[in-house]
């Protein structure tokens, strides 16, 4: 039986290594009184290794020090605090992706060394948080967040691992839509109790008050049921996934992505979308909007979780793309090569789609909220791809999920006859008019473009939105009070 509450391996290590120092005893003196070889202890002491509770005892006896002692959260000296931290801040994803050797805290680095060398891992992580972040940052965190999804063919085992868990642990048997009952029983599960309240401030989600353990979201007739859902799934996948609470931009990216990841995980159980998808390849007939039906979830998670999935079970790469009518990707996920434009971290983000992708098509069509589906002949081969514009939803997005020709023969809609073709990223594709009409642009043809929004995005001296802190503290007041 493993310890019951959380435990720091790195602190207990150290507490471990401070009250064996102080009885004078080395590790083979420790390892004859507790049955395990001195190699077994030096990985404790360096956090390498988590010991069972039965073994912390047992150490605690022959140090002659309380249990508790062992198992006290603070690290026993300033020196160790300096160290733990060392170790933890050159383990981010920042730090990492710089590439450079790490330093180890050992005994030839002072504590004037080792102050140095954590103040300017603690401000460099600072200055690479999301309030810190220029544009640019960004558009390189997100391009490394792309690289990793694309390494693992958009399927996150970890997430799924924890989904997986927390639906065994309230009995939902992975069929039919997740109710409000089973959203209840998870919450419950994790310790919080969940309240809709009909003043939540506008730019939230939700707000947790740890204090009280309670969960606020919007009342229903502010917050459709399946946006609720969504929102508290991702509200408390955080503290499932064990996230950072203060983390640099890369990690903040990488926990956006894992708890919408989670969320769609939970409304959408891996073992029963496989099932489902298998059955549906073997007569040739997957769809997205079958998903969507089966659980109750929007066109878009339904497409979202194809995606996780058909590449990693099926063996089959994707690509899924949601974008707005001008054709600038909001987000997505490229697996088979499809040329989705790129910035040059590898981000698709913000980037334009050709006008004859089917994304585009869909806009311009008379029946936009209809299902259209297209191959379209690109530079890097033929794609087949189902295009849905969901009804109701502002601002109006095109889902969009693609495979190769090759792969088209398992997908529902294959017998299309409509076919267009890209040349992208050749500007004489669909991005510059031929030249004689080129000339009326500015002699015979004016645009008077909305350009407000822009103006004022470039005005803003942050490109994310400030929260009301005020308004948030003053809505949990209200509520914990009662």
């Amino acid at each position: 039986m493993g310890l019951s509450t959380p435990l720091d391996p790195l602190i207990l290590g150290r507490r471990l290594r401070f009250h064996r120092r102080q009885r004078g005893m080395t590790l083979d003196q420790v390892g004859e009184l507790v049955g395990k070889p001195a190699p077994y202890l030096s990985l404790l002491e360096n956090g390498k290794k988590e010991p069972r509770l039965s073994l912390v005892m047992t150490l605690a006896e022959a140090l002659g020090v309380d249990v508790a002692t062992l198992l006290d959260p603070e690290p026993p000296t300033r020196r160790d605090a300096l160290e733990i931290d060392l170790v933890r801040l050159q383990e981010t994803p920042l730090v990492v992706s710089l590439g450079l050797p790490p330093v180890k805290p050992g005994a030839r680095l002072n504590n004037e060394t080792l102050t140095h060398l954590v103040g300017v891992h603690e401000e460099l992580r600072r200055r690479s948080t999301l309030e810190a972040a220029g544009s640019e940052d960004v558009r390189r965190a997100n391009g490394a967040v792309h690289s990793l999804l694309g390494e693992r063919r958009g399927h996150l085992e970890i997430v799924e691992d924890a989904a997986r868990g927390v639906l065994e642990a309230v009995g939902y048997p992975g069929t039919g839509p997740f109710s409000s009952r089973n959203l209840l029983d998870l919450v419950a599960h994790s310790g919080f109790a969940l309240e809709p309240i009909d003043d939540m401030p506008g730019f939230a989600r939700s707000i947790i008050d740890l204090t009280t353990r309670r969960i606020y979201i919007a009342q229903r007739n502010e917050l459709r049921t399946r946006q609720a859902r969504k929102a508290v799934l991702q509200t408390i996948a955080g503290f499932l996934l064990d996230h950072d609470p203060g983390p640099d931009l890369d990690t903040f990216l990488r926990q956006r992505m894992e708890t919408a990841y989670f969320a769609a995980a939970v409304l959408v159980p891996e073992e029963a979308v496989v099932d489902h998808l298998a059955k549906a390849r073997e007569i040739r007939d997957i769809d997205v909007e079958d998903v969507k039906e089966l659980f109750y979830v929007s066109y878009e998670m339904a497409a979202w979780r194809l995606a996780n999935l058909i590449g990693h079970h099926l063996d089959i790469p994707c690509h899924l793309v949601v974008s707005d009518e001008v054709g600038t990707v909001v987000k997505g996920l490229v697996t088979d090569g499809a040329p989705v434009p790129r910035d040059e971290h590898g981000g698709i983000e913000t980037q334009r789609l050709c006008r004859r992708w089917g994304s585009r098509v869909t806009f311009a069509s008379h029946d936009r909220f209809g299902t259209h589906r297209q191959y379209t002949d690109t530079p890097a081969g033929t794609f087949f791809c189902t295009t849905h514009i969901e009804a109701g939803k502002e601002p109006l997005q095109a889902v969009t999920l693609g495979v190769r020709f090759d792969d088209a023969r398992w997908f529902r809609g294959r017998d299309t006859t409509n076919r267009e073709t890209s040349t992208c990223p050749d500007p004489m594709c669909c991005r510059r008019p031929p030249e004689n009409a080129a000339r009326r642009v500015g002699e015979t043809v004016l645009v008077s473009a909305r350009s407000q929004a822009r103006i004022l995005g470039l005005m803003a001296p942050d490109p994310y939105p400030e929260m009301d802190l005020p308004a948030v503290l003053e809505v949990v007041g209200r509520h914990s009070a009662g």
